[in-house]
């Protein structure tokens, strides 16, 4: 039944594309090209679209050997076989620094709930050693392991030292990345969940409390696993602050204040989420379809990564910048909002952006049950097992940067006025291969379901000067949905990566119009942008 009404869905939006009647804007709007690489655009990292996994959901996406989930790792591969490298697993979050240990858990995790804390995720959260398990089930991934930070009475200090054994036992062969120790410690004094410090606890004890955790973890790998704690290995993500300059800490005072004294951060890793789910005043064109808003959003990590920038080099701070968690509204998201097509748009509007300025990696968080998943890993009695929309924006991002192990990719952000409409190129060398056109203007499904003009979808005409490329032809793959507001339905050049498919492998619909593509004359490219979607021009080789 579940796959004959996905089909359905599918088959009703698709002739909805069809059906409605588009109106087009008055004029073009004029999109300028480099005629070579931008010398400003932003390098990618391998696997720079990654995901931040919530550590209490972690088996739930992930499976144990003996059931491994093969969903997520389709969706995993769908992304890989696009940018060269599957993506970089971030196991971590709220609960990693609730999560104690048990040697004798008869299970991989025992999590208690109380909803005042949160409704989404245990706020008692005890693994055992099966919990390790979970890192076994999907082939040629890396991970970032979260250790506890919050707890720093005597049993949390032993958590430290017996997961480190397992975890470095777990990872040691080919699948650690970076550690992590401790998740948003900007927010421990002021935590909505609880407070974890006073609020007389500041940049230096947090600095204090990182470099006498992380020797701990050092001292205990290079006794169970020496060849993770070599200099070059032992590495981590840090500081992992929430990211906003109102928070109790501030991530430069904590380099001042030495938090690099051992050298062995690898990335300097930063949070964002563009909103939160209860504000009052979020809407999907106001918050998430706002190139405005995003770019605003982002501009505090821009003007870290610069600061750092100017810090002395003895205190290390020209190491790779990324978003080791983000999404788009904190609180995990909001029905309607954060699980529409729109925010799919938002993600790949805000990721672009991102990977432009050289924010050059960034990891979607994800957890059971969670409003701005990319998908459900598996069936619980409030949300279905499935590819969520969200996870068609991360398939754009990474069709769109390509293969970044194979090739010297740049992305450059093109600017263009206004709050909903944003444009990209992606450069290999010195040659332009893609550009990527958003529309972020809000279309609703549902209106548009009745066909009358004044609710049919409207069209914008995109003029894209490409100097470098006089006379031909350029191919599309589009990025659609019925409208912003649409949580089925949604295609990526054609194909759909729905559960009810083949698990989450690319399945090509025979009722989509795809293979698309524009000529170009004179160095000018004209390309019609419903609202509510995104197309990418290919320029080939």
């Amino acid at each position: 039944m579940k796959t004959l009404l996905g089909l359905y869905a599918l088959a009703i939006s698709c002739l909805d594309i069809a059906n409605a009647s588009p109106v087009h804007s008055t004029s073009a709007i004029r999109v300028e090209v480099p005629t070579d690489c931008a010398d400003d655009g932003g390098i990618p990292m391998e696997a720079p679209l990654s995901y931040s996994i919530e550590f209490s959901s972690f088996v739930d996406y992930a499976g144990n050997s003996s059931a491994p989930n093969d969903f997520s790792n389709n969706l995993l591969n769908n992304l890989g076989n696009l940018t060269g490298s599957k993506p970089f697993i971030r196991v971590g979050g709220n609960t990693q620094d609730y999560a104690l240990f048990d040697a004798f858990l008869p299970v991989a995790q025992v999590g208690i709930v109380i909803p005042s804390v949160s409704p989404d995720y245990p706020r008692n959260l005890t693994i055992g050693p099966l919990f390790y398990d979970s890192f076994n089930t999907w082939p040629d991934t890396k991970y970032i392991y979260g250790f506890n930070l919050a707890d720093n009475t005597t049993l949390g200090r032993q958590f430290l030292l017996n997961t480190a054994q397992y975890a470095c036992k777990t990872l040691a062969n080919g699948k650690l990345a970076y550690w992590e120790l401790g998740n948003e410690p900007d927010l421990y004094s002021t935590s909505a969940q609880g407070p974890r410090r006073p609020l007389s606890w500041h940049e230096a004890d947090y600095v204090r409390e990182w470099l006498n955790g992380t020797r701990t973890i050092h001292s205990t790998i290079a006794q169970y696993c020496p060849s993770l704690a070599s200099n070059n290995s032992f590495k981590f993500y840090a500081p992992s602050f929430a990211g906003t300059s109102a928070n109790h800490l501030n991530p430069i005072t904590t380099w001042l204040d030495g938090l690099d004294t051992d050298k062995d951060i690898g990335i300097i890793s930063s949070h964002n989420y563009i909103g939160g789910a209860t504000q009052p005043g979020v809407t999907l064109q106001g918050t998430l379809m706002n190139h405005t808003k995003t770019t605003a959003s982002v501009a505090q990590q821009l003007n870290e990564s610069r600061i750092l920038s100017t810090l002395p080099q003895s205190l290390n701070p020209s190491l790779p910048f990324i978003l080791g968690e983000t999404n788009s509204l904190y609180n995990q998201g909001a029905p309607g909002l954060s699980n529409s097509f729109g925010a799919a748009l938002w993600g790949v509007d805000f990721a672009l952006y991102c990977l432009a300025n050289n924010i050059s990696r960034i990891h979607f968080h994800q957890g059971t049950n969670y409003r701005y998943q990319s998908w459900q890993p598996v069936e619980t009695n409030i949300t279905a097992k499935g590819t969520k929309a969200p996870y068609y924006g991360n398939v754009a991002v990474a069709a769109f940067v390509g293969d970044v192990g194979g090739e010297d990719v740049r992305v450059a952000n093109l600017p263009l006025s206004g709050e909903t409409k944003a444009a990209y190129a992606a450069f290999v060398g010195e040659r332009l291969r893609r550009v990527l056109l958003v529309d972020l203007s809000e279309y609703n499904a549902t209106a548009g379901n009745n066909y009358t003009d004044e609710y049919a979808r409207p069209v914008a005409e995109y003029e894209v000067g490409v100097q470098g490329f006089k006379n031909g032809r350029v191919g599309l793959r589009r990025l659609m949905a019925n409208g912003s507001d649409a949580i089925t339905g949604i295609t990526f050049d054609g194909y759909s990566y729905n559960y009810e498919l083949d698990a989450g492998r690319p399945v090509l619909l025979q009722n989509v119009t795809r293979g698309e593509t524009a000529v170009v004359k004179n160095g000018l490219v004209k390309v019609d942008v419903p609202a509510s979607s995104a197309v990418i021009l290919d320029f080939g080789c």
